[in-house]
């Protein structure tokens, strides 16, 4: 078909066929349709090194699908690594708004690249223009948007590639879709939304346009760096393909050619895009209680010696937004939460090795001629994000009518430095630990059009009123204690994506709405959470310069796992989304390099039940980010609160707390590299076809299976072991995978199946404790778990747990192999405890010598356990020089 003869059709049925009628809030365009327009040629090819440009001409009068299509693009290809090809594809003759540098920085390319030498090859089509990624070894095909034509207009950019038929894909959130994406008619929008229960098949906080692709061949990544509104498309009409529709910006695309046997190096690939994941405190891995509904400080000192009293260890106490005035942000109510009271609180916690964090939301009430000094003080600066008319752009959210803070600003960082230097100063202010911020999408309550913020406030009762009498501010606490230009269209774009809330600006920020450096938030709106998150960051390195930050966010975009961590947002406390807690946990941990990562264990809204908090508080100490919070409405599920729960949170917490240096290595390793800190099945067993739709078992570390209870009241649990040795974590005793599903029965609510990978040799505390100060005075012990060619190995490293830049460090490689243990390393950090104890796991017989140091040992010194073929040696030696321990 003639490309005019095509637009006169187009024209002819763009009511009656190609935007059919849909029951999303998306644009239904017939994908036959799309394939069939003329797209375009490529000329001027030039190559130069590792690069090739050309033009990109548009073939006839084009589409016009929803507007006229751009006529003369540019194409760059760049070889950057030898394993990362970058594809950008720009409108030659005009500028187009880009992700801004400051808010994600390019990563480096090798200048001397051969692309000869590359992993994987571009390759294209001239006329009409497609174009393909494959491996250079054995020319397979990754990536071809061939027979599908590329669409280029002002609000609509359209890119698909074929798949193989019923393909592994995973990434593209946030979502709550399992983490293996269904294939058939599955749609991912990427526009960041306040989406309380996290409902399946709908746009969630954050935006991750990355995903990795599996194949029994190899895996491989495809991120599109873009921060505007998008439908991403997966369909199997026709075979599989993804289909990319974006409202904005440029394609600039960067393939990864991961590997053929290792799927983590793609994730590796990927952190040299978006940078690694930051190194958080030592003291984060502990545990987290939180409640949006704490009346007054008396209830949260409460709950503090409440943990106490029942042998549950508290690392952090956080307060939501019920301590605030009017729920104003860097305010305390004077009657509820005087500042001094507040003050107690923190001297206490910290007076125990315990530590403090409170919630910060970016939205300031609006109050002009009021004595509120943070909006005061932004409004001198200018700083608040402004309508299209020039005026401050108006927001509904919980003090009522709001501003919000304008993060491209060139005061912004002094503003925000000053407030937390004011509001939580150590000596007259609250002295947090850390920092929550929620509400950054930017959330708003105004229900679109929004015309009257003020009026809604008011039918909303917003903020409300405090329901409970305030405390005597005397009241004791503590008590028997023990521990660019702006576009006509861009309010309602001719392509509607299939956003949840509706109209692009319904329940956030205006679209429309300019930036201090002329950019709307139809372009930025992805980033503000993002932004939130940098210049938080950013003043908590102020309040306390040289040490690490714990910043926990709830919109995100790709890259922000550099600076801060993430909690999936407002769940529910329901067995289905305990069960899908953990996809959403992969996505971030294994994919998107934000591996601080947790839900709200128990469930944030609705009430939690007895079993689901016991089995939840199970799964959540498997959590990087395990923290405990619900909301005012919902009953109260502190883990004390039910004997079961108690004794399971006891029970994990002090599993959690033994293997804290493992994980705190794997974060440490991730920083360094990007390798992934848990990891789905098929990380591990990339050729076994049954892991890849696995989501409900994960590795902890890269080493530790966690296969929870994941039906409702059930006490058994049926789990997949790959073909490998494995070891109860309990027992220790050996256990023989057959790629095949084991069932567990009579497994308690205080219980949950775990096991050592076989070829391990795992650095635990010897004993628990009850705070991550007092854990750091416990021994090590080490447990050898060989692999079936009888060898194993691990890491150790040990820093002082809270500084960026460290003055020594202990880095250990643990090796096992042929009965021998051997510990070498820098030992450069003097940590004070000492190993205390070896175990060999898998040992068929009670040796006839064991040997230290290549010191015989008397039998005293050693246990074997015949049924279980475990064999034991104490040690005691310091942790400050290499050792080696032998058996025979």
């Amino acid at each position: 078909m003639r490309p005019k003869t095509l637009q006169n059709i187009l024209s002819a049925t763009l009511v009656a066929f190609l935007f059919q009628a849909s029951s999303s809030h998306s644009t239904f365009v017939d994908p036959s349709v799309l394939d069939s327009c003329s797209g375009y040629s490529a000329t001027n090819i030039t190559t130069s090194g590792a690069t090739l440009t050309a033009d990109l001409i548009l073939n006839g009068e084009g589409c016009a699908v929803f507007g006229s299509d751009i006529k003369h693009l540019g194409l760059t290809v760049v070889y950057e690594t030898d394993t990362r090809i970058h594809v950008k594809i720009v409108d030659a003759t005009s500028p187009r708004f880009e992700v801004p540098e400051s808010v994600f920085p390019r990563p480096h390319a090798n200048p001397d690249l051969s692309p000869e030498n590359a992993a994987i090859q571009f390759n294209y089509t001239a006329s009409p223009f497609s174009f393909s990624i494959y491996r250079t070894g054995s020319n397979e095909v990754l990536f071809s948007t061939a027979s599908h034509p590329l669409i280029f207009e002002p609000q609509y950019l359209r890119v698909k590639t074929n798949l193989p038929s019923n393909a592994n894909i995973y990434g593209l959130g946030e979502h709550s879709n399992p983490f293996r994406l269904p294939t058939e008619n599955t749609t991912l929008t990427l526009w960041s939304r306040d989406a309380y229960g996290i409902p399946v098949g709908t746009n969630l906080y954050g935006n991750h346009p990355v995903y990795f692709e599996h194949r029994t061949t190899g895996t491989h990544g495809v991120f599109l760096l873009n921060s505007n509104g998008m439908d991403i498309k997966l369909t199997n009409a026709g075979g599989t393909a993804l289909e990319y529709n974006v409202i904005g910006g440029v394609l600039d695309f960067y393939f990864l050619a991961g590997n053929t046997t290792d799927p983590t190096e793609v994730a590796k690939q990927y952190a040299e895009i978006v940078g690694t994941p930051a190194e958080v405190p030592y003291w984060s891995f502990g545990f987290h209680q939180c409640r949006f509904g704490y009346t007054d400080f008396v209830d949260v000192a409460d709950v503090i010696s409440n943990y106490s009293a029942a042998g549950i260890p508290l690392e952090t106490m956080w307060t939501d937004i019920d301590y605030m005035d009017k729920r104003r942000i860097f305010t305390v109510d004077p009657s509820y939460f005087p500042l001094n009271r507040m003050r107690d609180i923190v001297s206490y916690l910290h007076s125990h090795d315990q530590k403090y964090i409170l919630m910060t939301d970016p939205a300031v009430a609006y109050t002009p001629g009021e004595d509120y000094g943070t909006y005061n003080r932004g409004a001198e600066s200018d700083v608040w994000l402004k309508a299209a008319n020039g005026s401050d752009s108006l927001g509904l959210v919980w003090p009522g009518v709001t501003v919000y803070p304008d993060w491209f600003h060139p005061n912004i960082s002094e503003f925000w430095n000053n407030e937390f230097e004011l509001f939580y100063n150590p000596t007259t202010g609250i002295d947090i630990d850390g920092v929550w911020i929620d509400m950054n999408e930017p959330s708003s309550f105004c229900n679109f059009p929004c015309s009257d913020p003020f009026q809604q406030a008011i039918e909303q009762n917003i903020p409300p009123p405090r329901t409970t009498p305030p405390p005597d501010p005397n009241a004791p606490i503590f008590v028997n204690s023990t521990v660019k230009a702006k576009r006509d269209d861009i309010l309602s774009p001719p392509y509607a994506i299939n956003n949840a809330a509706g109209p692009l600006s319904s329940r956030t920020g205006f679209v429309d709405a300019k930036h201090a450096n002329g950019l709307v938030e139809y372009d930025v709106h992805n980033l503000y959470g993002t932004m939130m998150s940098i210049a938080t960051h950013e003043a908590m390195l102020a309040r306390r310069p040289g040490k690490r930050t714990l910043v926990i966010t709830r919109s995100t975009f790709a890259g922000a796992g550099h600076k801060v961590g993430k909690w999936l947002g407002d769940n529910l406390s329901t067995w289905d989304q305990y069960r899908k807690s953990i996809a959403g946990m992969l996505g971030f941990a294994s994919i998107y390099q934000l591996p601080m990562v947790g839900s709200d264990i128990c469930g944030f809204g609705d009430n939690t039940t007895e079993t689901l908090c016991a089995r939840w508080a199970m799964l959540g100490a498997f959590y990087p980010f395990m923290r405990n919070h619900n909301q005012d409405t919902s009953i109260s599920q502190e883990f004390y609160r039910w004997a079961s729960v108690t004794q399971a949170a006891k029970t994990v917490i002090d599993i959690r707390y033994r293997l804290m240096d493992y994980i705190y290595t794997a974060f440490h390793q991730a920083h360094l590299d990007g390798t992934p800190v848990l990891h789905p099945l098929w990380y591990k067993y990339p050729k076994d076809t049954a892991t890849y739709p696995i989501d409900l078992q994960f590795f902890y570390g890269d080493s530790i299976l966690v296969s929870p209870v994941t039906d409702e009241n059930s006490t058994s649990v049926t789990f997949y072991l790959p073909r490998d040795i494995f070891y109860d974590f309990t027992t220790l005793a050996p256990v023989q995978g057959q790629g095949s599903t084991v069932t567990l029965t009579n497994v308690s609510f205080t219980q949950i199946p775990l096991h050592i990978k076989g070829g391990t040799v795992l650095p635990l505390r010897a004993q628990s404790a009850m705070t991550t100060t007092d854990l750091r005075t416990r021994d090590f012990e080490l447990v050898a778990a060989p692999g079936t060619d009888g060898s194993a190995s691990g890491a150790l490293y040990i820093d002082d747990g809270v500084s960026i830049t460290q003055s020594s460090q202990t880095s250990l490689k643990l090796s096992f192999a042929k009965g021998r243990l051997d510990v070498q390393g820098d030992f450069g950090f003097d940590s004070g405890v000492k190993i205390s104890r070896v175990r060999f796991l898998g040992v068929s017989a009670n040796p006839k010598s064991v040997r230290v140091n290549e010191e015989s040992v008397s039998t005293a010194q050693y246990a074997y356990d015949a049924i279980n073929q475990i064999l034991d040696m104490s040690i005691g030696l310091d942790l400050t020089a290499p050792l080696s321990v032998q058996y025979s």
